[in-house]
């Protein structure tokens, strides 16, 4: 079993940095606060989200609540028994980062009642004025997709096709 679980410090190092990330922000900037880091392309603002990805909504803050943490239990769960079903090493890092970064966000729903986002990225005229403030889970999430999504295009058909 140890073996099967030792990339589950990817996902303790996502929630710790994560956590402590979100607990400097709230402790230190007023909701709505800006600090831009640079002039246009990275600010560092305090928001918290009560929806999900992209502030997306059922339309009431308590159902929001119950909902993305009912969801999140369940695909935790999931995301949990596929990590130790994982085969090589970028399932495994990916599924790890996944599971940290839903543990992270779903601390704050449980605790908080909505995830504290903050950071705040400028890509011009890259389908919307600014991207949705986010936060260090929300990274986490994306940077495994990526992974898993490179891996399989380039990496996991060539694997197949020396079968």
């Amino acid at each position: 079993m140890i073996k099967k679980i030792k990339f589950i410090w990817i996902s303790i190092l996502v929630i710790v940095l994560d956590q402590v990330s979100k607990y400097m922000i709230r402790s230190n900037l007023e909701i709505g606060e800006i600090l831009k880091i640079t002039k246009n392309f990275f600010w560092v603002t305090y928001v918290q989200n009560t929806g999900a990805a992209f502030s997306l909504s059922l339309g009431s803050d308590t159902v929001n609540r119950i909902f993305f943490i009912a969801f999140t239990i369940i695909a935790t769960i999931i995301i949990f028994y596929i990590f130790l079903k994982a085969k090589n090493i970028i399932e495994k890092i990916s599924f790890a980062l996944i599971l940290g970064g839903a543990i992270g966000n779903l601390i704050d729903r449980i605790i908080i009642g909505s995830v504290t986002d903050f950071l705040w990225c400028d890509f011009p005229d890259f389908l919307m004025h600014r991207w949705p403030v986010f936060n260090i889970a929300d990274s986490s999430i994306v940077i495994a997709l990526t992974l898993m999504i490179i891996y399989f295009i380039f990496f996991e058909k060539k694997h197949l096709e020396e079968k």
